[in-house]
């Protein structure tokens, strides 16, 4: 299977030329963390990689070791802002593996016990929640 070209256009790369708003949770010269405006639960982050890359298999191995490094800060932030008991670390590559978004990315959702994922509806989560997850997430970084 040869894979796709990327597509500069994507909502990722928009936002990380600043032409999308988001809700930046973090930042480091590889990495960009921002909320998921489509939550399956309280806390949840995307990881993304600044230099362009699909999914995961065509992601350079530098790109892709900076994005483990910021998925495992974002798992213990997440876990530690919402006291939760654990994480989901999610990422998806291709149509076949349920990739919507073609710019690689992570999602790290905080879980609990006993607590479902909430279904993938399509409906954005409210601004200010997510701003107000955001800056909860910031301070267990601090």
């Amino acid at each position: 299977m040869s894979t796709p070209a990327y597509d500069d256009q994507n909502i990722f790369a928009k936002i990380l030329r600043g032409e999308m708003p988001c809700h930046k949770v973090y930042e480091d010269s590889k990495t960009l963390v921002i909320m998921d405006i489509m939550p399956r639960g309280d806390g949840h982050v995307l990881v993304i990689p600044k230099a362009p890359s699909r999914n995961i298999l065509d992601i350079a191995e530098d790109d892709l070791n900076a994005m483990m490094a910021t998925v495992q800060k974002m798992a213990r932030a997440v876990v530690k802002a919402f006291g939760a008991d654990g994480t989901t670390i999610q990422q998806f590559s291709e149509p076949a593996g349920g990739q919507v978004v073609f710019h690689t990315h992570f999602h790290v959702i905080p879980r609990f016990e006993g607590v479902s994922l909430k279904p993938h509806t399509g409906e954005m989560a409210d601004n200010d929640l997510l701003a107000e997850h955001s800056e909860k997430i910031k301070a267990a970084l601090a």
